[in-house]
C-alpha cells in the first residue's frame, strides 16, 4: 500500500526466570567442583572433596579461630557445619582417642564418604559462570526456607577452595604434650570443638535442658 509504514516491534521478549536451585547446582559443580546429589532439595556429597564436622553452633563458634579465612562454615538452625579435608571422618575416632576425648559423650559427628549435607544457597553477589542453562522456563524463584542452611563463611572462588581445609596426614603415636603447639589444624580444631561440646552439654544439664537431642551422642558416619 502506498504510504504505508512497516511497524517492527521493539519490545523485548520476557526473560526466563532464574531457577535458584539450578543456579546453585551449577555454582557448586562447575565453579567449585563439588559433586551434588540429583533431586531436590540440593545436597552435596561429602567424602569426595571435603568432609563436614557437625557441632552445636555455640561450640563451633569457639573453634572458628583454628580455621583459615577461606575455610567454609555453614549454619543450620542451632548446628554449625565446619568443612574439613576429605578423609577426616576416618581419622576422627583415633584422633579423639589420642586427645583423650574418646570416652566422653559428645554432641559431635562427622559426615564423610557416603553421606550428604544440605547445600546452602550461594552467597549474595556470587557470579555464576556458564551458559544460560541455569534459566528454566516457567520456574518461579523459590523463597528461602526457614531453617535452611546458610553460609557463615562461604567457600572462596574456584576449585582450589579445598586447599584451606583443616587436614591431618596421620594421627600421632603418643599423647600431645602441648595441644596448642605445632599440632596440625585438624587436631586443634577437633580438640577445641570437643571441649566446647562438652561445656555445652554440662551447661544444658545444669539448666535442666536435654544435653543431647540425638539418640547417639557421638556418631561417625
Amino acid at each position: 500500500m502506498v504510504g504505508s509504514v512497516s511497524m517492527t516491534s521493539t519490545v523485548p521478549l520476557p526473560r526466563r526466570p532464574v531457577d535458584p536451585e539450578a543456579r546453585a547446582r551449577h555454582w557448586y559443580e562447575n565453579d567449585l567442583g563439588w559433586p551434588t546429589v540429583p533431586g531436590r532439595p540440593l545436597r552435596l556429597r561429602t567424602g569426595v572433596r571435603f568432609d563436614v564436622l557437625d557441632v552445636p553452633a555455640e561450640a563451633g563458634a569457639k573453634a572458628l579461630r583454628h580455621l583459615a579465612p577461606g575455610s567454609p562454615v555453614a549454619l543450620r538452625g542451632d548446628r554449625m557445619w565446619l568443612w574439613v579435608a576429605a578423609g577426616s571422618a576416618e581419622e576422627l575416632p583415633g584422633l579423639l582417642a589420642w586427645l583423650e576425648w574418646g570416652a566422653v559423650a559428645l554432641d559431635l559427628r562427622v559426615l564423610g564418604a557416603g553421606d550428604t549435607v544440605q547445600a546452602p544457597p550461594p552467597p549474595a553477589g556470587v557470579a555464576v559462570t556458564g551458559p544460560a542453562s541455569v534459566r528454566a522456563p516457567g520456574v518461579a524463584p523459590r523463597q528461602s526456607v526457614q531453617g535452611a542452611a546458610v553460609w557463615v563463611r562461604p567457600p572462596g572462588p574456584g576449585p582450589e577452595a579445598g586447599a584451606s581445609l583443616p587436614a591431618m596426614p596421620a594421627v600421632p603415636a603418643s599423647p600431645p604434650a602441648g595441644r596448642e603447639g605445632n599440632a596440625p589444624d585438624l587436631v586443634r580444631l577437633v580438640d577445641t570443638a570437643a571441649a566446647e561440646c562438652h561445656r555445652v552439654r554440662l551447661r544444658r544439664a545444669c539448666a535442666g535442658q536435654p544435653a543431647d537431642r540425638r539418640d547417639q551422642p557421638l556418631a561417625f558416619s
